[in-house]
Formats: C-alpha cells, sequence, structure tokens
C-alpha cells in the first residue's frame, strides 16, 4: 500500500495560510476574495483532498457553469507542473475510480468528489454533500447557495467561496454579511499586497487588457480582477450602470404594497422548469418592484398558488410568447398560458415576440430609470439585472449581439416581459401619496 503525505507536493503560499489555517482548524465558512491567478482552486482542491480523507463523505467543486468546470478544473494542466490540476491535488494512488464522463473521483477511503456547474443547481439533490467549493461565487447562481446551505447546516459540513467581484451583488452581500460575522472567514486581497506579481507585471496587464478590450471594459477587468474592486463596472452589461444609479438614489430600498392600486405579474419560463415572476405596482413616477418569485422543479399550478396566496388586488398577468407553446409530444395538452386560466387567474394576456432582443433591452433600459425596488423581497432578480450581460467572444474579440444564458437571463427576460408588454392600467384609486412608512418616507415610492 502506498502511503501519501496530504497535501501531496504543495504547501500554501504565504497569503494563503490564514484561510488554510482556518480551515484545518475546523471553521465552517469562508469567503476568499483573492485576485486572479493567486491559487484560489487550488488551494480549494488541496483542502477538500485533505477533508476526503479525514471525514468520508461526498465534496463538490461548483462552478457557474458546467462547461466552465471542465475547462477550469476537470480538463485543466497546472502551467507549473505540467499535469491536470486534479492529479496534482488527488494523486491516482489515493482513488478508486475516476468517471471521466461525470468528472466524479471516488476515493479508497469511500469519500467522493465531483466537479460541477451550478447553474443546473436543482439537479443537485441526491446524496447530500458535507464539503463544498463555490469558485467564482459572484458569478454563480446564488439560488443554489440556498438549496445546499440547510444541508451542510445538518451535518456539520463545511463550504467555501472563492471569486473575484462582479459589482454589488450577492458575494458583495455575503462578504459584508462575514466581516461582521465571529463564525465566518473573510479576506479581501488585492495583487498590490501579495507580492504575486511585481508593479511593472501589473501595469503590462493592465495594458494589455485596455488594448484588447477598449479603456472603459480594460481599465473595469483590471479593477476587478486584480484589485478586486467591487465598484468597477460589469465589463458587458446591459443594466448595471442603471441598476447602480438607483442605489444610490435610494431607489432600491423598501418598497411595499400599496392596497390602493393594482399588481400586475410578468413571467418567465425556461429551461427545467425553471420560473421567474415580478410584481409590480404603478407608482406616481413610474414602477414599484414589490414582489418576486423564482424557483424550479414545480408545477404551473405551484406558482399559480403563490399569486393567489398573496394578498393583492391583480391587474394583468403578463407571459412570455412562449407560453401559448403546445408540447409537440402531447398535443392534446393545455399550454402553460391555457393552464394558468385554467386554474383561475385573470386577465392572462401573452405578450408576443418581438423581432429585435436588442430593441426590447432598450425597453427595459427606458423604464427601469423610473423603478423602485423592494431591496429584501427582491434581491435575487435585482442581482440578475446587474449581472445580465453580453457574450464575449474571445475569437474575435469583440461582444455578440445576443445576451449570455446564465443564472441572470431567466430573471432578466420576466423584467422584460414587463417593459415590453407593460400593462395599460384603468384608473382604479388614488396612489395613496400620503401614505407614508416610520421614516416618514412614501411608502409606495420609496422616496
Amino acid at each position: 500500500m502506498t502511503e501519501l503525505l496530504l497535501p501531496y507536493q504543495w504547501e500554501p503560499r504565504h497569503y494563503q495560510d490564514p484561510l488554510w489555517r482556518y480551515m484545518h482548524a475546523g471553521g465552517k465558512r469562508a469567503i476568499a476574495i483573492w485576485p486572479r491567478r493567486h491559487g484560489k482552486d487550488d488551494l480549494a482542491l488541496h483542502y477538500t483532498a485533505c477533508a476526503a480523507h479525514e471525514r468520508v463523505g461526498v465534496y463538490w467543486h461548483l462552478l457557474p457553469q458546467q462547461n466552465q468546470a471542465r475547462k477550469a478544473i476537470w480538463d485543466a494542466v497546472n502551467p507549473h507542473t505540467g499535469r491536470r490540476r486534479i492529479d496534482d491535488a488527488f494523486p491516482r494512488e489515493l482513488r478508486e475510480t475516476t468517471r471521466e464522463q461525470d468528472m466524479m473521483i471516488r476515493f479508497k477511503t469511500g469519500s467522493t468528489w465531483q466537479v460541477i456547474g451550478s447553474d443546473n443547481y436543482d439537479a443537485l439533490v441526491g446524496t447530500p454533500p458535507i464539503g463544498v467549493v463555490f469558485s467564482e461565487w459572484a458569478l454563480s447562481n446564488p439560488q443554489a447557495w440556498s438549496l445546499i446551505r440547510p444541508i451542510l447546516l445538518e451535518n456539520g459540513g463545511w463550504a467555501i467561496f472563492i471569486t473575484t467581484p462582479r459589482g454589488r451583488n450577492h458575494a458583495y452581500r455575503m462578504f459584508q454579511m462575514a466581516e461582521e460575522s465571529s463564525d465566518w472567514f473573510a479576506e479581501r486581497l488585492t495583487s498590490e499586497t501579495t507580492g504575486v506579481f511585481t508593479p511593472e507585471a501589473l501595469a503590462g496587464e493592465k495594458a494589455e487588457l485596455i488594448a484588447e478590450r477598449g479603456e472603459a471594459d480594460g481599465e473595469a477587468i483590471f479593477e476587478q480582477e486584480y484589485m478586486t474592486s467591487w465598484s468597477a463596472a460589469l465589463p458587458g452589461a446591459y443594466y448595471a450602470r442603471i441598476v447602480d444609479q438607483l442605489e444610490r438614489d435610494g431607489a432600491i430600498t423598501r418598497a411595499p404594497h400599496n392596497p390602493a392600486r393594482q399588481v400586475h405579474t410578468a413571467w418567465d419560463l425556461g429551461a427545467a422548469d425553471t420560473f421567474v415572476i415580478w410584481f409590480m405596482q404603478r407608482t406616481p413616477g413610474g414602477w414599484a418592484a414589490i414582489d418576486y418569485i423564482a424557483n424550479t422543479s414545480q408545477g404551473v399550478d405551484w406558482y399559480v398558488r403563490e399569486i393567489q396566496k398573496r394578498p393583492y388586488s391583480y391587474g394583468e398577468h403578463l407571459l412570455p410568447h412562449d407560453a401559448e407553446n403546445k408540447n409537440v409530444a402531447l398535443p392534446e395538452a393545455a399550454s402553460v398560458a391555457d393552464t394558468v386560466r385554467g386554474l383561475g387567474l385573470r386577465n392572462v394576456r401573452v405578450v408576443p415576440r418581438t423581432l429585435s432582443v436588442a430593441n426590447d433591452i432598450n425597453e427595459v433600459r427606458k423604464v427601469l430609470p423610473v423603478c423602485v425596488f423592494d431591496a429584501e423581497k427582491c434581491a435575487h432578480g435585482i442581482d440578475a439585472l446587474r449581472s445580465y450581460r453580453r457574450v464575449w467572444d474571445e475569437n474575435l474579440k469583440a461582444y455578440k449581439d445576443h445576451p449570455l444564458h446564465d443564472w441572470a437571463s431567466h430573471p432578466a427576460d420576466a423584467f422584460r416581459t414587463f417593459a415590453v408588454g407593460k400593462p395599460q392600467e384603468r384608473d382604479e384609486g388614488p396612489y395613496e401619496e400620503e401614505w407614508r412608512d416610520e421614516s416618514g418616507r412614501n411608502a409606495t415610492t420609496g422616496y
């Protein structure tokens, strides 16, 4: 029998040592905001190798999308050793089996480790994990953590979140929370302080990024990836600047339901039964997003019940064009639109498909500046609007003319349904201009 000392032929760099020691001392929750090429994944892989031999169980390494998981972890080669990263962290002498197609390793101890995408987070059910790494957390679907966290709480498992910033989204809020919590490790490093790069190398990287992506995007990418700035603009984002301005103006706040006005819903129907629904209400200056639903693996009846149990007086229910589609395999089955009507929702309107996604996106840009958002109820949707962005073509070194399809797509598409099909609301009463909350602000508009 071959004996290996773990971690095998690897040791943490000086700036990695605090996180390494925290986890080995029994730490359960950690978020590390580290710059590009600072060994975030390598540390997580080597720690997982140790953990999998100290406690038998299931371990996951999650990236935002499945194809990223294969490229960045499973097939990736360590330039310093010339070996695959997984072979460095998990020597073959420790393995019982290696399943290339599933990107899974079973160790001789009985533990398993798998690299997967968080884009299909509802498919993660099954054998519960006891250790999870969220790589590129700022780009991942935050609802994946909502699914996994109660599992780890129950079994005493651990979670590590590693990322560079992508604006003030769920990763930003988690880091703020973790800094104030005695139960978390939280650390933000910059390339100026770690010594990984010389000042000359950093200046060269910045110049290359600007030459490749233009001054605005190049500066933003450098600030995000090397200076770990939360304030840098998200390159390619459609709405991030508008949402950031709304936050500065105090429009992402508390937006309570106004019982004197109708509530309209706007939907998106995604793959794998993914539904997103915004709840919108007229205000004197525009619109208020007062509520929000996002879920997967639920039937249409579940969403209708969620709508019906809320204490709102409804106007229109705006469904996307594909809500009228029939199931080719089951032509006798009702469309989503017909099903919704049959379950009791009135004033259901399917918003026709338009000829231009770009024009639809401009409609969103027009309506966003006159919106108020409930910061708590709509947090996931706000993050998605900030993160919705164009596809960057590495070969052409240019943005493509269509959005990236990731976790942010469905919430952004649901809001696009609203922007394109805005209800023509009949006047049903006053806006309750003088109805104010305990702070003296107008409870409808948030101002």
